[in-house]
């Protein structure tokens, strides 16, 4: 049964039984300090990691196993969060708190361009035409980049703390989320303000948009995920499992999954369309990033374990795996 045209009841039978059978977790010391973001190339065939350590690795997964590829070094601070490009699958961008962002080329396997920017960057993506890159600052400053010059375009100061950044899927509008609990839309690239939606009573942290464009949803520091109607703008369902902020959030690739992590010392896997948890996945510490693969029904995530002494273990861990 094709998972796109089965039932929700269906769907959620089949899942858990997958996630019973596949239920192994590899991971792959990936780094010398804590991972602050994952995320896979648009075929799936790379991740790439980046970390306080200043440094970026990249990993395949093939049918011979996930193995750690290769450590891309540059930048001089940590790197915050990274994204790929939404079409070719061997460019990739870095946002730091050494004031640039990076673009990387698997091919040529080093950085190909630097742009400097205007303060500590923390938040990153890539528009879904792949011609701008968005990335936010710790002063609450968005710079957009033309990804073909690699020039800035425009800076957008907002008076209130930034958190996610992201366009919708069809490329005209651009999201926010933000430090009051409210969801900002902008037009793009106009950039005028459409719309502010009162997401949450506490932080709003981060946003997704599921691939099929109909919801997205937001994770708040009240640990609620709120799912959202894109066309009617209206919350249609909020996940509460979670007991800890929600820091990051990822829809699996046919958009019926959802998954969450935070403090809780476990990622929900959920059903989309009814709220129902489908499985969990142990962690040993906390979760700040996570990411489904696009094609498979496989999650990367990275959490904050220690090693002996207290040392960040650097990790990088996947999980759909055969048990």
């Amino acid at each position: 049964m094709d998972s796109k045209k089965s039932s929700p009841e269906a769907y959620f039978q089949k899942m858990q039984r997958h996630f019973e059978q596949n239920s192994k977790i590899r991971e792959v010391q990936a780094h010398s300090s804590k991972v602050h973001s994952v995320a896979w190339s648009c075929d799936g065939r790379r991740l790439a990691s980046g970390s306080f350590d200043r440094s970026v690795s990249i990993y395949t997964l093939d049918k011979y196993g996930f193995n750690k590829e290769s450590n891309y070094r540059g930048h001089t601070e940590s790197v915050d969060q990274l994204c790929w490009h939404p079409s070719n699958p061997d460019m990739l961008v870095t946002a730091s708190g050494d004031k640039t962002i990076r673009i990387w080329d698997t091919r040529a396997g080093k950085c190909v361009n630097v742009v400097n920017t205007k303060g500590e960057n923390i938040n990153i993506c890539w528009s879904p035409d792949g011609n701008t890159i968005a990335v936010g600052n710790k002063e609450d400053l968005i710079t957009f980049v033309d990804a073909k010059t690699y020039k800035p375009k425009c800076d957008e100061q907002f008076r209130f703390e930034v958190n996610e950044i992201s366009w919708n899927n069809d490329n005209n509008l651009f999201f926010l989320t933000n430090g009051q609990g409210f969801i900002n839309i902008l037009s793009y690239p106009e950039l005028k303000p459409l719309q502010t939606l009162h997401a949450h009573p506490a932080n709003c942290i981060c946003i997704k948009f599921d691939p099929t464009g109909k919801y997205f949803a937001t994770g708040s520091a009240d640990a609620l995920i709120s799912l959202w109607d894109l066309d009617e703008l209206v919350c249609v369902r909020t996940f509460s499992r979670l007991d800890w902020p929600v820091r990051t959030l990822s829809f699996s690739h046919d958009g019926q999954m959802i998954a969450s992590g935070s403090e809780d010392l476990l990622i929900d896997i959920a059903m989309v369309e009814t709220g129902e948890k489908i499985c969990d996945v142990p962690c040993t510490a906390p979760t700040f990033t996570l990411a489904w693969h696009p094609r498979k029904h496989i999650l990367a995530f990275a959490c904050d374990d220690k090693e002996k002494h207290d040392r960040d273990a650097g990790t990088v861990k996947i999980f759909g795996l055969p048990s």
